[in-house]
């Protein structure tokens, strides 16, 4: 399905807000990643040249975008690194969670490996850590994929509150099978495949009542997380006349999901004003809902203000991340 794409001028008439900064005096979380190269290494760029970061979203982990990263490394013969945000998958915990301090470990992970001109895509909580970092060190970033989110202070919805009562009852149970664990789970989410992605998250520790038993735990710290979500909604920048990312971006939100609803594209222009929108048809999973629209997907260009609308077609992530001659 043929789909549209918007192409925003920034515009005057949004209203300024207070200046936040967003440099963090928190220590960086070391962050694991998983590494996936080009498939020809004498064809594709060197791993530290214009790699590009991919960032998952809350309770989602580098494991989540193994399939797409492995197209877009094959497809761009560049790099990609997968990477845990601090207190997902693999990554190290810590008490802070928010944009910043998110952001704050990228800009390690960038210095850490030396790399130069990354890219960043990131969806739902990865996309505003990336339009964070954007906005707050815009010369470590050459451009951003943002999915399904919008640099603004939006409340989360009552269900993220719910899969950690959910996921804090299976760990209260001492599940010992993944079946058990699901049964338990499906009094909270009825849709199996967010249950399956929330239930990806769980590890065997040995019982601490009895050492020939293990039991089923959630490897994401689930405290740290359910107090973190009255601000995870939240933006931490105000001021678009104060920080502005210049370089390309390129919005993707799903036209069944609310989080970027049609009045957030004047401010999106504020603080992206060489930025581009694309409509996929999903919901707010939509990269595994629709992970070939999401890569390749044929978009119908529209601008903003012109007579009519033009005729050109663009193909969603790869065409925006394709080198133009």
């Amino acid at each position: 399905m043929v789909q549209r794409i918007i192409r925003v001028l920034p515009l005057r008439t949004i209203r300024a807000y207070s200046s936040t900064s967003t440099r963090s005096n928190n220590n960086r979380v070391q962050l694991v990643f998983d590494h996936h190269a080009p498939p020809n290494a004498e064809t594709s760029r060197h791993r530290q040249d214009a790699p590009i970061i991919f960032m998952h979203g809350l309770f989602g982990s580098k494991k989540n975008n193994r399939s797409v990263s492995k197209v877009l490394a094959r497809d761009l013969k560049r790099h990609v690194y997968a990477i845990d945000l601090r207190n997902h998958g693999d990554s190290p915990h810590a008490p802070r969670h928010d944009y910043v301090a998110m952001a704050d470990d990228v800009a390690g992970f960038i210095s850490e490996h030396g790399l130069k001109e990354p890219t960043l895509i990131g969806h739902s909580m990865g996309a505003k850590t990336a339009m964070t970092l954007a906005l707050d060190q815009p010369s470590l970033i050459s451009d951003i994929v943002s999915v399904d989110n919008a640099p603004i202070d939006a409340q989360l919805g009552r269900s993220f509150a719910t899969y950690v009562r959910g996921m804090r009852k299976i760990e209260e149970a001492r599940a010992t099978r993944q079946a058990e664990a699901d049964e338990i789970l499906a009094s909270y989410e009825p849709d199996l495949p967010i249950r399956q992605f929330l239930l990806g998250n769980m590890t065997r520790v040995p019982d601490e009542n009895d050492s020939k038993k293990n039991v089923l735990k959630f490897r994401i710290p689930l405290d740290t997380l359910g107090k973190s979500l009255d601000h995870l909604g939240d933006f931490p920048f105000r001021d678009p006349d104060q920080n502005r990312f210049e370089k390309p971006a390129l919005f993707v939100r799903g036209s069944k999901s609310t989080y970027v609803p049609d009045e957030a594209i004047p401010i999106i222009g504020r603080f992206f004003p060489r930025f581009s929108l694309v409509d996929v048809d999903a919901g707010h999973w939509l990269i595994s809902e629709k992970p070939s629209d999401f890569l390749k997907g044929e978009y119908i260009l529209f601008k903003i203000g012109s007579a009519r609308n033009t005729d050109s077609l663009f193909l969603a992530v790869v065409e925006f991340l394709t080198p133009k001659e």
